[in-house]
């Protein structure tokens, strides 16, 4: 089945761009950025701005913009048949030389995932100009990396210039 990704949530102020590869089912069904009730993107988000967590989403972009980060997916569209990223096939990229030529205070890429990293890598030509860091996925998946184990490791992003 082909699928597509959402528009970018940011602002021209995002310093910060944090990519996934392509929302799954329940994102999808949602109409929403990690819409899947036990995707941990949220509630780290959440806890790392010390902010009262919400399941509304309009709060939840708002959260984002607030603190100066862009979210988006690195595949424009794909085939996959259910959620998982090794399923991906015929993938088309986002148009990133327009979206970071549009947001020119982006310093820093961050990948929800390792695929997410492979994806951009395999189609995207980057300059040393931007930090690149590869995160856990939150993704339910990714059961092998613990909540705890996975805030320790967002918490060393530097959200703030």
């Amino acid at each position: 089945m082909k699928i597509h990704s959402f528009p970018s949530i940011s602002n021209q102020e995002s310093k910060v761009l944090i990519l996934g590869t392509m929302p799954g089912t329940a994102s999808l069904r949602l109409d929403q950025y990690y819409g899947h009730p036990r995707n941990t993107f949220w509630k780290l988000l959440f806890i790392i701005f010390n902010e009262p967590y919400s399941i509304d989403y309009e709060i939840r972009k708002k959260l984002v913009v607030k603190h100066n980060i862009a979210l988006w997916d690195v595949l424009k569209n794909c085939e996959r048949e259910g959620s998982l990223d090794s399923a991906i096939e015929k993938e088309i990229p986002n148009d990133f030389t327009c979206f970071l030529t549009s947001h020119p205070k982006i310093e820093k890429i961050v990948f929800n995932g390792k695929k997410a990293a492979l994806y951009f890598k395999k189609y995207v030509p980057i300059s040393n100009q931007y930090k690149l860091m590869t995160l856990p996925s939150t993704s339910p998946a990714n059961a092998g990396v613990s909540f705890d184990e996975k805030l320790l490791m967002w918490k060393n992003v530097s959200f703030k210039s």
